[in-house]
């Protein structure tokens, strides 16, 4: 009795098979340029196709005998791993068909290819792919709405932003009084949102923005800690505090409005930190500060579509063009 051989999903086995590559090879490139890492069932609602099975042999040509495409190690980390969609990233081999393309300019990726190196890293990493893919995806589904991304915010910004390695830092002088001692607590810190986009909302012949910082909590950011030199979720929003209240993000980036998304993995820390939010405005919480809870995120789960918490204020909806703030 004959079994076929399946190739293992953890380390490259060639069968020599020639690859030619075609249109959507070069589409799914690009892709994995911007978002640097994507799971198969993220690409394939990109790309599409007839199948999604047959999509998914083909990105196992493309990683076996091709060696266009990577899968990262570090996903062979998760305790399901062998139960979720394949994770992959562009190799270098896929990176010389994009510059024999001519596709390098104005092609900046989300995350920078080399800085990954510990699991906890890459976790966090992969997340931030999944949550702005989750949301373009939406955006891609329903009229009236454009996904804009951070190139092209960048790309239409004033011409001393664009820093490298940092397109979207921001810096904020920060006080705060220690709530045992009553000292004045202070720090100079550099802000960068973990990723950045705006929608582009149409009402007929009218057309609106809102411009949108995310920030991405595996729950291993404490909420609060002795000195805002270190990091923690209270130096994180009086930072975003004091860039919304002076409107830094017009004169650094050329936006009209910015609203702070946080979403986590945990219910309870995500609580805690809107209660954060509400305590350090006088019990009246932020219309601004939006917040997602999900562990949803082997599947293209649609953020675009659910309802984020305020802390004091009403649910918002991103994917509603009147909604009042």
């Amino acid at each position: 009795m004959e079994t076929s051989k399946r190739r293992s999903r953890m380390r490259r086995t060639s069968t020599g098979k020639r690859v030619d590559l075609t249109d959507r090879d070069i589409a799914l490139f690009k892709l994995l340029h911007r978002y640097r890492y994507l799971r198969s069932n993220f690409l394939y609602a990109f790309l599409g196709g007839n199948s999604e099975t047959r999509f998914k042999e083909r990105l196992g040509h493309l990683y076996h005998d091709g060696r266009y495409i990577n899968r990262p190690e570090q996903q062979w980390q998760f305790a399901n791993c062998r139960y979720m969609p394949v994770v992959y990233e562009l190799d270098d081999a896929g990176e010389r068909v994009r510059r024999d393309n001519g596709l390098i300019r104005n092609q900046s990726p989300l995350l920078s290819k080399g800085r990954t190196g510990a699991y906890r890293q890459f976790a966090h990493q992969l997340m931030i792919c999944e949550c702005l893919a989750s949301i373009e995806l939406g955006v891609a589904q329903q009229s009236g709405l454009r996904f804009i991304s951070w190139q092209e915010i960048i790309a239409r910004g004033p011409q001393t932003t664009g820093i490298a390695g940092n397109p979207f830092e921001f810096s904020a002088s920060i006080s705060r009084a220690c709530r045992l001692t009553g000292r004045v607590l202070s720090a100079d810190i550099k802000l960068v949102p973990d990723g950045l986009f705006g929608l582009e909302y149409e009402n007929g012949e009218d057309k609106s923005y809102r411009f949108f910082a995310l920030e991405v909590d595996r729950n291993t950011m404490p909420i609060r800690r002795s000195g805002l030199d270190q990091t923690s979720y209270l130096r994180k929003i009086l930072g975003y505090q004091q860039i919304i209240e002076r409107r830094s993000y017009k004169s650094c980036l050329g936006i009209p409005n910015l609203f702070v998304l946080t979403v986590t993995t945990n219910e309870i820390h995500m609580a805690n930190i809107m209660a954060l939010v509400q305590g350090l405005n006088s019990g009246r919480g932020s219309k601004l500060f939006l917040f997602q809870s999900t562990n949803r995120s082997a599947s293209p789960a649609d953020l675009l579509n659910v309802p984020w918490r305020r802390a004091g204020h009403a649910e918002f909806f991103l994917n509603r063009v009147g909604q009042v703030l």
